[in-house]
């Protein structure tokens, strides 16, 4: 059997047999400190630095994942750099993969040579280009990959959702040409309400509505996805990456505190259960893995961070970020009740899924499967 670094694009080697890097336990190493500061990456939004919003501590920032089995390289800016050399990397998806995105810039950040790189955004793409690599790495937002009504890049908190059944000519056209993709999705269709299918004409936002359940709908979109990947990428020298769904802690009840409303906020530590799952769908991970594992063309690398991130209660921002609006009397009486347990701090776990990224790129598995 041919090994992938014979087969696929910046691959320099492969993944020891029986190795997954998604499975595996937090280390937490006191001694060892983040692979940057939040105050010196100049790119992380303020709802991310929750240094700067008053955090008391930083013992979230020195967990490190030892993926089971394996013995891989650590992530190495220059080197990752290198390989990017003169190519574009794009990533695709919703606020867990800019997130992931930002962690990635902070990442090479260090390694850059001084106003030696530029950034900007123009309405849902953001851009960062290094120029002494004369390589760029992009943020895409298009939070259901299908056009949909929370394709704004900013005004997209919306209840309802209502997504385009046709071809996704508007978003794909961006992602053209990239060397290496980097897709996520699943945050944004778990409402718990149906969602709204459009298959009416272009100008026509209300015509021949259907309603389908989100896992109906996913399955849709993920096999437009497949089907774009299939007809504009070649494999020879392009990698497409899906990373899976990022847990949230909104209810403390998943992991056995039975206080009234607790949640992420105030946790400092892991959860130490190596079995826990809390509310992430299991359903949604598999419409996943069918579709994507279908792709007949294009093999379509799953980044799997969602075991691995399940532990990771304490790492959330908590009330520790920019908040969109002042906290009431009330919420600042009981802040709990407005801790975000979605995102997470930076530097901190999206750092871990880039880590499982480079792996993935560079040291792939024979198996991609989830």
């Amino acid at each position: 059997m041919a090994k992938p670094s014979e087969l696929l694009p910046f691959a320099v080697g492969a993944a020891p047999e029986g190795c997954d890097v998604g499975q595996g336990e937090w280390v937490y190493d006191e001694a060892a400190a983040p692979a940057y500061e939040e105050e010196a990456c100049p790119y992380i939004p303020a709802e991310l630095t929750c240094q700067a919003h008053g955090r008391p501590d930083k013992s979230y920032q020195h967990w490190r994942w030892q993926p089971r089995g394996c013995s891989l390289p650590s992530f190495n800016a220059t080197v990752m750099l290198e390989m990017l050399r003169g190519k574009r990397m794009l990533f695709v998806g919703d606020s867990l993969n800019r997130a992931q995105y930002v962690s990635l810039l902070c990442l090479l950040h260090r390694a850059m040579p001084e106003g030696s790189s530029s950034f900007e955004t123009v309405d849902a793409l953001s851009i960062f280009r290094a120029k002494a690599y004369d390589a760029t790495i992009e943020f895409y937002w298009a939070p259901l990959l299908a056009e949909s009504n929370a394709d704004d890049g900013v005004e997209h908190q919306l209840n309802d959702r209502v997504i385009r059944g046709a071809p996704m000519d508007r978003h794909s056209r961006f992602w053209k040409g990239a060397d290496v993709l980097v897709f996520n999705s699943y945050l944004w269709w778990m409402t718990g309400d149906k969602i709204q299918i459009l298959r009416g004409a272009d100008n026509d936002m209300s015509k021949d509505i259907v309603e389908m359940g989100a896992e109906e709908a996913y399955r849709l979109v993920l096999h437009q996805v497949v089907r774009w990947l299939d007809g504009n990428v070649d494999p020879k020298k392009s990698r497409v990456f899906f990373v899976t769904a990022s847990p949230t802690h909104a209810s403390g009840q998943l992991w056995g505190d039975e206080a009234e409303g607790s949640n992420c906020h105030a946790q400092t530590k892991p959860i130490a259960d190596a079995s826990y799952w809390g509310s992430t769908s299991r359903a949604m991970l598999r419409v996943t893995g069918e579709v994507l594992g279908a792709s007949a063309r294009v093999p379509v690398g799953v980044v799997n961070v969602t075991q691995m991130s399940e532990y990771r209660r304490d790492a959330h921002t908590q009330v520790y970020r920019e908040q969109w609006a002042p906290p009431t009397k009330e919420q600042l009486a009981d802040p709990k009740s407005y801790a975000d347990c979605t995102h997470w701090c930076l530097p901190g776990v999206p750092d871990a899924w880039n880590e499982l990224l480079y792996w993935k790129l560079f040291f792939p598995a024979n198996d991609q499967a989830l």
